[in-house]
């Protein structure tokens, strides 16, 4: 399991169009995703999740991964929110 924080850089934070991105991106891998903020955990491939948190500009998250393919997932999710989507 890897645990990344992040503050996600992106003008509208997690919108829904941002969201609907993730989920296409996170669903290629095994791994299971999670994204947590504060004490509010959503599975990073579920849209209806993603947009639970609330996620605004410059919010800290950390993202979860456990499986197989972790360590990608992790790396490449980290950057995404970096880069700002």
């Amino acid at each position: 399991m890897i645990s990344t924080k992040v503050t996600i850089n992106c003008p509208a934070g997690l919108d829904s169009k941002a969201a609907a991105l993730l989920v296409q991106k996170v669903s290629k891998y095994s791994s299971s995703i999670w994204l947590e903020k504060g004490e509010r955990r959503a599975n990073a491939k579920s849209l209806l999740g993603l947009l639970s948190l609330g996620v605004e500009r410059n919010a800290a998250i950390t993202i979860i991964t456990d499986g197989e393919d972790e360590k990608k997932a992790a790396d490449e999710i980290s950057e995404y929110f970096t880069v700002g989507f």
